[in-house]
């Protein structure tokens, strides 16, 4: 049965590609549905809005594993609610692993998951782990056909070095085992800016060869570069500038009314958030870390009110900004622990209200009602909750709306539903990690800061980088550090 391989740099039409195969060749099958495997919730996003067919079924890896764990639970020796269990446990990994091995011991089940899936495409495939990658290549001998498509470059949830050599090495002898082709084209470029395409693919080259991205000559159309030094006391923990550095940055957040500021990863999205007054929301992506911990708490110590408070402060801390411990939790817990019995003033009168919801519902319901009033007090500007500021909102709305559920695992698996089908995207302007951007496109990206901290010399942070750079249709601005260089670029 074919198998066959396109390699292509990002926005060389690898999706679009990808989407127009999917569809005519469901069109013409007359058995099963087409599969299209993602590694990210928002590729699976991008492929639902470019395949509009009964025929194709559109997953990411992971959920597709799981699918397959769940009906073969028993067998798998896995508890019956898989996905619950994978999210909670981040046993993805070991699910897929199962999965791998099961699918080559059984020929019956991966021969019916071949008939069920006769076409799969696979997007991203660099991405794959070597269970995931196996597991699909058991179906793929047990009859289905395989389109896989990826790029090498774009292999940024491998870490390692080691990692990311084997699986170069993998990739190289999937080319060697069957038909491979390459998109060298910059689609996503044309016609806005096709000089910053052709730089990207150079650039892309340079990166993967060991080499150094000269920015001292004539810059392309659609890239800007901004020295700025991050002048903050602790620079590992804060973001600053001084007037002059900041000045350009300024200009283009003025400017352009669809930016994508990139960082390199969650803690200089944080120190950027209160760099730009947090007037740009975070784009937390598909995933929600802290509400997952919440969940987990809520199910362990449901009834407890003293756990399910720290649970409850944990959750806040992690998502808000200026809500401490010692700017409100400890008042919180203090109000808790005397049973509201204390007449209260000022902020503490909300924060009695607060803890009366938890004393008399210690469970998800109650922590929904601590975050709706939170929610109210900090857009009221109520007093001691008027610099209180909320991050991860979606986070925070999905958790009040799970306190509508009977049952918070209930409530949880369907805001988790929800969010799958609803395809969410970036505000306009929006903060991101490159992490959390893969998949993605925009028409101005800013990327900052680019020092060495963020990008050093290694495979993995040159493809971070890569990714980076490759999101922005029209206009690309890095803002690089002299005083803590970058060492693949040249200044």
């Amino acid at each position: 049965m074919p198998l066959v391989l396109i390699e292509a740099p990002a926005g060389c039409g690898k999706t679009h590609q990808g989407a127009i195969f999917a569809a005519e060749t469901a069109a013409r099958n007359k058995r099963g549905r087409l599969l299209i495997l993602t590694h990210t919730h928002a590729a699976r996003s991008v492929f639902a809005g470019r395949t509009k067919s009964g025929s194709v079924s559109i997953r990411t890896i992971d959920s597709f594993l799981t699918e397959i764990a769940t009906a073969y639970h028993a067998a798998l020796d896995l508890p019956l609610d898989v996905g619950r269990w994978a999210r909670e446990s981040g046993g993805y990994d070991d699910v897929a692993r199962r999965c791998r091995q099961f699918l080559e011991g059984s020929s019956m089940v991966a021969s019916m998951l071949a008939d069920r899936h006769p076409w799969i495409v696979c997007d991203e495939h660099q991405d794959a782990s070597e269970d995931q990658h196996r597991a699909i290549m058991a179906i793929h001998s047990a009859g289905a056909r395989v389109r896989v498509f990826g790029d090498p470059m774009q292999m940024i949830f491998a870490k390692t070095e080691k990692e990311i050599q084997r699986n170069l090495k993998r990739w190289e002898d999937l080319k060697a085992r069957g038909v491979w082709g390459e998109l060298e084209h910059p689609h996503r470029w044309h016609p806005h800016s096709p000089e910053l395409g052709e730089w990207v693919l150079q650039a892309r080259h340079i990166l993967r060869d060991g080499g150094s991205i000269d920015l001292t000559g004539r810059l392309p159309r659609g890239l800007a570069v901004h020295i700025a030094e991050n002048s903050a006391p602790i620079p590992r923990n804060s973001m600053s500038m001084t007037a002059e550095h900041r000045a350009p940055i300024n200009a283009l957040t003025r400017r352009d009314r669809s930016l994508l500021v990139l960082a390199s990863g969650n803690e200089r999205v944080e120190h950027l958030n209160g760099f730009f007054g947090r007037s740009m929301p975070i784009w937390e992506g598909h995933t929600r870390d802290h509400l997952t911990a919440l969940i987990t708490c809520v199910r362990s110590a449901s009834g407890d009110v003293g756990t399910i408070s720290d649970g409850l402060l944990d959750f806040v801390y992690a998502t808000t900004a200026r809500f401490s411990a010692s700017s409100h939790g400890n008042r919180l817990k203090a109000q808790i622990e005397n049973g509201c019995s204390k007449r209260a003033r000022g902020a503490t009168v909300h924060l009695q209200v607060m803890a009366r919801h938890l004393i008399d519902e210690p469970d998800h319901r109650g922590i929904a009602k601590v975050l709706l009033k939170l929610t109210e007090l900090v857009r009221a500007k109520e007093e001691g909750f008027a610099e209180v500021a909320l991050d991860l909102k979606s986070e925070i709305r999905e958790a009040i709306q799970i306190g509508r559920f009977l049952n918070a695992d209930e409530g949880f698996a369907e805001v988790s539903r929800r969010r799958s089908f609803t395809h969410p995207k970036p505000a306009p302007r929006s903060l991101s990690t490159v992490h959390k951007s893969k998949g993605l496109e925009c028409d101005h990206a800013l990327m900052m800061l680019c020092d060495k901290q963020s990008f050093s010399n290694s495979l993995y942070k040159r493809r971070v980088f890569y990714v980076g750079i490759s999101r922005a249709k029209k206009a690309l601005a890095l803002v690089i550090s002299r005083n803590d260089p970058v060492p693949f670029l040249s200044m």
